[in-house]
């Protein structure tokens, strides 16, 4: 699946923050979330400093308050974002030669910066949870044939198993590459989408893990005007 995105402008990171866990929390539980909640799962351990920031996303039309009740926040059926989910950029990943890049998978809730890309839940092939995708931008042609090229955006679901085929986000040692994977008899097999390429062939005895499959491709517009 190919699309173009953009990061939403005119709020800051706590504030998307804030927005994702009203978005989950709200189709997981069907009513809205505390103001002590909010500030537990978007570290802000105070109360006032919570409703400064759902002030501000008031006023922006990203939520609606009744402040005579104690779970009077909600999304706004207005907002860009309400049903979107905000998926972290946590590096590149090789799509060619195996390189050294950040692992994936990491918290991103406790980075203090990072790129991410705004996706609209209806355009994701399942109903994921935003907690369980991350996204690497892809750096190599090993997985043209794949509608895979360099500088594209892979999304991915968090997962250490996969059955043959599937395209996954592989470390071997200190390195990760995206390949296609298959289990064989003496080993494991990483097939690039790219027939001037080898496959990686990697015996049993190597610490291979799997870190992630993949569920969507974006293509940045700078990449289909090159």
């Amino acid at each position: 699946m190919m699309m173009m995105v953009r990061k939403s402008k005119g709020i800051g990171e706590r504030h998307q923050r804030i927005l994702e866990f009203l978005q989950e929390y709200q189709r997981e539980n069907r009513y809205p979330p505390s103001i002590r909640e909010i500030g537990e799962k978007t570290g802000i351990s105070s109360t006032s400093v919570v409703n400064y920031y759902l002030d501000q996303l008031e006023k922006q039309g990203y939520i609606e308050r009744d402040r005579k009740i104690s779970r009077g926040v909600r999304l706004s059926d207005n907002s860009a974002l309400a049903d979107t989910v905000r998926v972290p950029i946590l590096g590149p990943i090789a799509a060619g030669p195996m390189m050294p890049v950040p692992e994936p998978g990491v918290d991103y809730m406790n980075e203090k910066e990072f790129k991410a890309v705004e996706i609209a839940r209806s355009l994701l092939p399942t109903r994921e949870k935003g907690s369980e995708l991350y996204a690497l931008e892809v750096k190599g042609d090993s997985m043209i044939d794949a509608m895979i090229n360099d500088g594209d955006i892979v999304v991915m679901k968090k997962a250490v198993e996969a059955r043959n085929g599937e395209m996954v986000a592989v470390r071997l040692d200190d390195e990760y590459t995206l390949k296609y994977f298959f289990k064989e008899k003496d080993g494991y097999r990483l097939q690039p989408a790219n027939p001037t390429m080898q496959p990686i062939h990697v015996p049993k005895s190597k610490n291979l893990e799997i870190n992630g499959k993949v569920v969507m491709v974006i293509r940045r517009m700078n990449a289909l005007a090159a």
